[in-house]
């Protein structure tokens, strides 16, 4: 049976969203829920359906939104390290954390340990789109500063998380630039586009609007301008949002419209909702790593685990290990 570590403190609703969460993945998912962190906090919100299924492993400490994450190598009595101690010595398979996000990738990189090869991890974003199914961005804020190198090394990862979690046959990558000309871009994704071309799976430069229209599967950057993309999209779903709803409050008549629309307008929230996508992959490191947002509701949570399960089931790590060991080749 699989384990799965789920990092229980530091989000910013608390524990309960936290095991909520991960009684709902249970209710459909037949695994090992190992929950770290405050068992006085957790315990009382065990239901005895699940008790069976869930140990506890107990810890005060964990790592503070506001701190650094430098912190987070001295602290080995806090959870998400405790957490993934677990995880590197094979205890359980993955870990899932809507704790300090810089603490998790720390620690994963330092713990768990980079695939050979690899010249840094990145954060995999799942997108909206206009298709049936959503685009990733790589990176989404792991690297700020970014070589050209490790570009080519996001599109490797991004090209094998599509294709062996997603289940895309064929991703199409493309690299994010200031138009989709060959010419277009700054000097590192001039350089990085150089590079990326010799790859059959590499289609061009793209533009942020080719996120969302379906053109495109995987839209590779650096972690800055990642997650620039990523906090401004969120963004405007909330704003698109508001507006509707006051719109339709406006009078009876467009009230009458929204609840002929209800429909629409519920699979719309759904597609635009972080929580459905559950959380981000951190590509590159050895075992499976899930990061989810720090608000996250039981409902990212439930979708978090599921996709820690997707990318076990894959065996995505393996697959990016023996992608990188013909790199080059």
């Amino acid at each position: 049976m699989l384990k799965i570590v789920i990092d229980a403190m530091g989000a910013d609703n608390g524990v309960s969203p936290i095991v909520d969460g991960v009684r709902k993945a249970l209710d459909n998912k037949n695994f090992q829920a190992i929950l770290v962190g405050n068992e006085e906090l957790i315990k009382p919100l065990i239901s005895k359906d699940i008790a069976s299924k869930v140990q506890i492993v107990h810890c005060l400490d964990y790592i503070k939104m506001e701190e650094s994450a430098s912190v987070a190598a001295k602290r080995k009595d806090s959870s998400i390290y405790q957490g993934m101690e677990l995880v590197r010595n094979s205890q359980a398979d993955a870990i899932v954390s809507a704790g300090h996000s810089g603490a998790t990738m720390s620690l994963a990189t330092l713990r768990v340990g980079r695939i050979e090869g690899v010249s840094r991890p990145a954060i995999c974003t799942l997108m909206p789109t206009i298709a049936s199914h959503p685009s990733m961005i790589l990176d989404a804020g792991a690297n700020t500063d970014c070589k050209p190198e490790y570009l080519v090394d996001f599109a490797i990862m991004g090209y094998e998380y599509a294709k062996s979690v997603m289940g895309y046959p064929s991703p199409r990558i493309g690299l994010l630039a200031n138009g989709e000309e060959d010419s277009k871009g700054n000097d590192l994704t001039k350089e990085a586009f150089k590079s990326l071309k010799s790859y059959e799976f590499f289609k061009g430069n793209v533009e942020s609007n080719d996120i969302f229209n379906g053109s495109i599967d995987v839209v590779v950057c650096d972690g800055f301008s990642g997650n620039i993309v990523l906090k401004a999209s969120e963004g405007v779903a909330i704003a698109i949002n508001s507006i509707l709803k006051k719109e339709i409050k406006s009078s009876m008549l467009r009230i009458l419209g929204g609840l002929l629309l209800k429909g629409a307008f519920y699979n719309l929230k759904k597609k635009m909702d972080y929580a459905e996508y559950g959380g981000a992959p951190l590509l590159g490191v050895n075992k499976t790593v899930i990061i989810s947002h720090g608000k996250s509701n039981d409902r990212a949570i439930e979708c978090a685990i599921y996709q820690a399960i997707k990318a076990i089931e894959a065996d995505v790590c393996e697959k990016i290990t023996q992608a990188f060991s013909h790199k080059g080749k």
